[in-house]
């Protein structure tokens, strides 16, 4: 499937921004940007997904008429090792706010046995990352490293002691099939599917359901918006080769005019 440009900007924007105030960060909604609202650009192909989700929101915000990009992607380095990197500085137009903004775009798996607390309970779909993980990252070494000395070097014009922090983190939850049990307001509207294992899948299997196994850099997009599908045997091999390698393929599937999209897990 070729990037459909329009398709993974709006995925963007619609993307469900996690309120991070529970861990007492501050949160940047897109919403707070003016845009207009048909919105196209060219996308760099060649990049992986976080960059490809960074180069998208870069463009939104220098669209808006409300803030301003002063810097992005700083490398900051000192004795020549690169210690960390300043996703954004950017600036709101009318009060002058200049905000440290850090982005990222994640896909999260609920395992209700990791924790009788909820935010525990939230892996990547591999199992090797976790939302309290990034949480806790973005705490303490992406917010801190503003206030480097090194850091400080590379933003001469700007007052860094007066700058906001805020995280723009996009989720897309996903939660055990059939699970029972609620979730608290503030993931219930990431909520984007499931997660099975390949036996349950291959036991749910039937003529009127077609799938596609969509690579990284498309995932979180609009399932309708995909013009190939195949049947289970043309996904079959694939889902072997993924749980040989302990890799949790997404899954789209469309069946009767309706999507899902599901992970298939190996763990």
């Amino acid at each position: 499937m070729n990037m459909n440009t329009k398709s993974r900007i709006s995925s963007i924007l619609k993307a469900n921004t996690l309120d991070v105030s529970m861990v007492g960060l501050q949160s940047f909604n897109l919403s707070e940007l003016q845009l207009d609202h048909d919105l196209d650009f060219l996308l760099p192909t060649n990049i992986r997904l976080g960059h490809l989700v960074e180069k998208i929101v870069s463009e939104f915000i220098r669209l808006s008429s409300n803030y301003e990009v002063l810097y992005e992607n700083v490398q900051i380095i000192k004795d020549k090792k690169t210690i960390g990197e300043i996703d954004f500085i950017i600036e709101e137009v009318q009060s002058k706010q200049v905000f440290h903004l850090e982005l990222a775009y994640k896909f999260y798996l609920y395992d209700p046995n990791i924790s009788s607390e909820e935010i525990n309970n939230w892996i990547g779909p591999n199992r090797n990352d976790s939302l309290r993980e990034k949480l806790e990252k973005v705490k303490t070494k992406q917010f801190p490293l503003l206030f480097h000395d090194s850091t400080k070097s590379e933003f001469k014009n700007i007052n860094v002691d007066e700058a906001e922090q805020s995280l723009c983190l996009f989720v897309s939850l996903f939660v055990p099939y059939k699970h029972k049990g609620g979730f608290s307001h503030m993931y219930k509207n990431a909520i984007q599917g499931y997660y099975l294992n390949l036996e349950t899948f291959r036991s749910l299997d039937n003529a009127t359901k077609t799938y596609h196994l969509p690579s990284k850099k498309h995932w979180g997009m609009d399932p309708s918006d995909n013009v190939v599908w195949t049947n289970f045997q043309g996904v079959e091999n694939l889902m072997t080769t993924f749980m040989k390698e302990k890799q949790a393929p997404l899954c789209w599937q469309k069946c009767n005019g309706t999507y899902l999209m599901f992970f298939i897990v190996w763990w």
